[in-house]
């Protein structure tokens, strides 16, 4: 089923999604489409649901055909400092400002969005896979994030993040285990199930 071009006909909207906020390792990375209105690709949809390949593939498209897109970044330092959902918000906050058009609406994925901004917003649970400006920003995020844990892996190469992208699974937590905790690592997250005798 192709994902929905717009909320509202005849005004700008802005797709806003965020990646990387499960994750133990890395930033949280976010993004912000603003699509023609009369943009169609069947391929688009949430990130999650399409392969490496696909995404790298739509990449150049969205890019492309997309009247402004962004991307963004809070780091590591920030997501321990205010937490990940306020850090979030920041990377989404920071992609809307380098826009190089303004929206006049923002379509924010999730059920709540929290700024200074003064742009009027919709929250849309599961919103990358109802709205193409919003699948749009979710594949620029990962694709995104994805390379950057990709090429941290080379120079910490204990913690598989060439595959997980900094989630927390099997290998990840062994790595942490058996190597500590790395500059990329969110210290405020939990990264081993018991840490009573874990020392960064």
């Amino acid at each position: 089923m192709a994902l929905l071009p717009f909320l509202e006909a005849n005004r700008i909207e802005a797709g806003c999604d965020e990646v990387g906020r499960g994750c133990l390792a890395g930033p949280v990375v976010a993004a912000s489409v603003i699509l023609p209105p009369d943009y169609h690709n069947p391929w688009i949809n949430d990130s999650k649901k399409l392969s490496k390949t696909n995404r790298q593939e739509l990449i150049a498209e969205i890019k492309e055909k997309s009247l402004a897109w962004a991307i963004a970044e809070a780091s590591v330092e920030e997501i321990d400092q205010i937490n990940i959902l306020n850090a979030s918000f920041l990377a989404m906050k920071r992609a809307i400002l380098q826009l190089t058009l303004q929206p006049d609406h923002l379509l924010i994925d999730g059920n709540r969005w929290k700024s200074d901004l003064r742009f009027p917003f919709t929250c849309v649970i599961k919103g990358d896979g109802k709205f193409a400006s919003i699948a749009a920003a979710s594949i620029l995020a990962k694709v995104y994030r994805d390379d950057l844990m990709e090429k941290l892996a080379h120079e910490f190469p204990h913690f598989a993040w060439e595959r997980n992208a900094g989630y927390p699974t099997k290998a990840h937590r062994e790595g942490i285990e058996k190597f500590g905790s790395t500059i990329w690592h969110r210290k405020s997250f939990q990264l081993l199930p018991n840490q009573l005798d874990f020392d960064f």
